[in-house]
């Protein structure tokens, strides 16, 4: 046994916050709307992105060109070979001026600028010494005269010949490691050269994104000072928003329609069939017997599978027990008995309604009456 119901709902709802607090909330709002006027860039602050522009321009017109020209400069070496013509000039001259020495082989003292002189002078002097030994003692000119001074000169000559053969010898080995270590020094010079003109270059890479940005300075400052005069109002409404939307909140209103159809249980038609019976024949007690007939005709749902929260509050006089519950789905509590004890002791009170068992309490009561008196 089942139907169903339809009804229609109208409700308003207002959420006010704490009573209190409502001046001070409206305050405060007053305040955020007087604020929502001034959320646009203030004087002080568009003044400061005017000069943040201004001397960002004036920056990049004395500086840009300075950073371009030495970008440029380093990209062609940074004249870090500049100096190589002059390391080969003084290199030549060394070259020139070092290399006979060096290349001569021929080590004889005689051919010594200057060696000449100098035997000759010697050699005059033990001229003198031994020709005058000689010629005091009457023997000048002898043959022994002409073997002495032969012998003389022979030995005054040799040690500086020969110191001036080794003396030439070195000077020409010197002069050929020199000339060696002038070709290397020369050498390593203009090696350092070319690799400070690498390294400049590749310092000019960096520097000629430096000089990008120098140029770009002015625009990107243009750029940054919009940026700011977009934002600032942005964020100012942003904060007045974070502030005043919650409290807006705060107090709400709300109205609506809604249909609601709901199924009906078999136990909830019957009682609201029984209300209306009930109504109809009257509560009983006087007025003739429509009330003893109308509750003649009704047999009460009590089954307990109809039930829920189910207790025992007292008993009748023939000791039936009397339980308060609610039936299944709806919200209030009723007292009765239960259709399956009753149908122990007076079957003839209980019958069906739909899939449930009723009771009719006349019937179920008598006994209890009948006990009583």
């Amino acid at each position: 046994m089942g139907g169903e119901s339809t009804s229609e709902t109208k409700q308003q709802s207002q959420t006010q916050p704490w009573l209190e607090a409502q001046p001070a909330l409206k305050n405060i709002l007053t305040q955020l709307q007087g604020g929502l006027g001034n959320t646009g860039v203030t004087s002080g602050e568009n003044t400061a992105l005017n000069t943040i522009q201004a001397n960002a321009n004036d920056a990049a017109a004395k500086y840009s060109p300075a950073v371009s020209n030495y970008a440029t400069t380093l990209l062609n070496g940074g004249g870090a070979t500049n100096q190589a013509g002059n390391v080969n000039d003084y290199y030549k001259q060394y070259y020139n001026a070092t290399n006979p020495l060096a290349s001569n082989t021929n080590y004889d003292p005689m051919q010594t600028p200057g060696i000449g002189d100098q035997l000759q002078a010697l050699k005059d002097n033990i001229s003198q010494s031994v020709n005058g030994t000689f010629a005091a003692a009457g023997r000048d000119f002898s043959g022994y005269n002409q073997k002495a001074l032969g012998s003389g000169i022979a030995a005054g000559l040799a040690p500086i010949l020969t110191a001036q053969y080794n003396q030439n010898v070195q000077n020409q080995q010197g002069a050929a490691g020199n000339l060696y270590n002038a070709g290397n020094t020369t050498a390593g010079i203009q090696a350092g050269m070319t690799q400070q003109d690498l390294a400049n270059r590749g310092q000019g890479v960096t520097a000629a994104g430096a000089a990008v940005d120098a140029a770009n300075t002015g625009a990107n400052a243009t750029l940054a000072a919009e940026a700011q005069r977009r934002g600032i109002p942005v964020q100012a409404l942003g904060l007045l928003a974070q502030i005043g939307i919650p409290i807006a909140g705060l107090g709400s209103q709300s109205s609506g329609t809604s249909n609601t159809t709901n199924q009906m249980s078999g136990v909830q038609q019957f009682q609201g069939i029984a209300s209306g019976l009930g109504s109809l024949f009257g509560s009983g007690g006087g007025g003739g017997g429509g009330a003893s007939t109308a509750a003649n005709m009704i047999k009460f749902i009590s089954d307990r599978n109809a039930k829920e929260d189910i207790e025992e509050v007292g008993r009748l006089h023939d000791g039936t027990a009397v339980y308060r519950y609610r039936y299944k789905g709806q919200p209030g509590f009723q007292i009765g008995l239960m259709a399956q004890e009753v149908e122990q002791y007076a079957p003839e009170a209980v019958g069906m309604i739909g899939q449930f068992k009723a009771v009719d309490y006349k019937l179920a009561t008598d006994r209890s009456v009948k006990r009583v008196a």
